[in-house]
């Protein structure tokens, strides 16, 4: 059997342009991230710094424009000025938000070079755990200062006589939640936000400072923590976190593949509250979501099979997550919704980059692959331009034990007028029919398909390895046809599909 789905597109239902920090990613010191991951100074294709240049090749095909560093639960026990100096006599620390050794061979200055050879932009996160204002504006200082202060020179004296100018700073991460150290009520927080956030634009107003939202949607204290913080903090921060993780559980691929619909709930929820707060206070300005951290991530297994050890290991196998085609397809359904919202989400970083539940994955010494996961995101960075438009989508529903209905089909398109292109994504969520899609183009003057990509497999549970790091890959999407302005792609079971349009004669 074989439903069918219209998608009309108005060129005048524009949400908002393409934030380029949507495609961010997230870096942090857990497991083989770092070491063993972008970092490898043994690997043959190592850098003079020790980062695998193949890793730096397929971060740039990924698209990440910009990279959170270092964590994540380990910036709430980070020393930065552990990782500076000369490498020989930096000190080896315990991680315990990963029960890890931290060799501190990578730090503020190799991480800085690195970014500038992927072409990432670096988003700096502070310890507001276990330290405070006084070490966050040294880490300012070192980072932003131009020249002629103690620390400003001292990054001089590492190699760096340019200042790094991070735009965007994260104040703590995640504490809210009580496996952070440092944990603090929504109150404590706040407060202590809004004192560093103040004293940071002290130091330079044009920062962009991002404050601590809900680690979940399912957190007891969500929604009354986004509005506790942002009462004390809403005239120092520009942005506030959403984090959200998503994964299949007990075989129902159904509701997993509606993951989305938590998503959108979630950034509805945050959204509404601080736009509250807003009109308490008569503010004429305007919170945005920074959804820096969102992914697959299989979490109930990680907890079940953990105890912690009495052993301390540096780069310990942790949280590498193997992906499906039906993860990958979730994956890039939450894209959709995040572009979907970019009126308010107007930066995001995918968690995480390399080898920790991760698009990128290493092999010691060896090679690097693209898990499924990367397809969707590469594909999305490269050709999301221009504006939002918001489609109206009609098609059949279907009930999900953990979301109640959901569409089959989920879309979104952008429109990039000084290119003359335009892009379509689509979902289908059923797990047994295909679905025709019938794109009505017609008020965007489209004249051809330049290209598709569709990302489906008979098995949606196939995966990438290192014995067969290509079994699942994009491919062309061979039904789409277009005539006058309406576009007709067929969407197969568990799949999603990019159609990429030219405009004009």
């Amino acid at each position: 059997m074989v439903s069918h789905a219209q998608v009309t597109l108005d060129r005048s239902a524009v949400v908002a342009p393409v934030p380029r920090r949507l495609f961010g990613s997230f870096v942090e010191h857990l497991g083989r991230c770092v070491y063993d991951g972008l970092y490898e100074p043994s690997h043959p294709d190592a850098d003079a710094d020790g980062f695998r240049r193949d890793v730096i090749a397929l971060v740039k095909e990924l698209g990440v424009t910009t990279v959170r560093y270092p964590g994540g639960n380990f910036v709430s026990g980070y020393r930065w000025e552990d990782g500076i100096g000369p490498r020989e006599t930096r000190p080896v620390r315990r991680d315990l938000a990963w029960h890890s050794l931290e060799s501190n061979q990578v730090g503020i200055d190799e991480f800085a070079r690195w970014c500038a050879a992927t072409g990432s932009e670096l988003m700096m996160a502070v310890n507001l755990g276990t330290r405070g204002i006084a070490e966050a504006l040294d880490l300012l200082e070192y980072a932003n200062q131009p020249a002629e202060t103690a620390l400003s020179d001292l990054r001089a004296a590492n190699g760096a006589v340019e200042p790094y100018d991070i735009r965007m700073w994260c104040l703590g991460n995640e504490m809210d939640g009580p496996w952070q150290l440092g944990h603090l009520t929504a109150e404590e927080y706040g407060a202590l936000a809004a004192r560093t956030a103040s004293a940071m634009k002290m130091a330079d107003k044009d920062l962009e400072l991002v404050v601590c939202g809900s680690s979940g949607s399912a957190m007891p204290t969500f929604g009354e923590w986004e509005r506790v913080v942002l009462e004390r903090a809403y005239d120092h921060v520009d942005y506030i976190s959403c984090h959200a993780y998503y994964q299949e559980r007990g075989g129902d691929l159904g509701s997993f593949l509606a993951s989305s619909l938590d998503m959108q709930f979630f950034i509805d929820t945050v959204t509404t509250t601080a736009d509250q707060v807003k009109r308490r206070r008569r503010s004429s300005k305007t919170i945005d979501v920074s959804f820096d951290e969102w992914n697959i991530w299989y979490l109930d297994e990680h907890q079940s099979l953990t105890d912690v050890s009495d052993t301390w290991e540096f780069a310990p196998h942790l949280l590498e997550d193997v992906y499906s085609v039906a993860d990958a397809v979730v994956l890039g359904n939450l894209l959709i919704t995040l572009l979907g919202n970019t009126d308010r989400v107007t930066s995001a970083s995918l968690a995480q980059l390399v080898n920790v539940i991760a698009p990128i994955r290493t092999e010691p010494g060896g090679i690097a692959w693209r898990q499924t996961t990367f397809f969707p995101f590469a594909t999305t960075s490269r050709l999301a331009r221009g504006v939002v438009l918001r489609p109206t989508v009609t098609c059949a529903t279907y009930e999900t034990a953990v979301y109640g209905d959901a569409a089959v089909v989920d879309a979104v398109a952008t429109l990039d007028e000084e290119s003359g292109s335009a892009a379509v994504f689509l979902v289908n969520r059923s797990l047994t029919e295909p679905i025709v899609a019938t794109i009505d183009a017609r008020s965007l003057g489209v004249s051809a398909i330049r290209e598709t990509a569709m990302l489906h497999d008979a098995d949606p549970n196939a995966t990438n390895s290192p014995a067969d790091p290509a079994r699942v890959a994009l491919r062309p999407n061979p039904s789409a046809s277009v005539e006058d302005g309406l576009i007709t792609v067929t969407l197969p079971p568990v799949s999603w599909t990019a159609v990429a349009l030219t405009l004009g004669d």
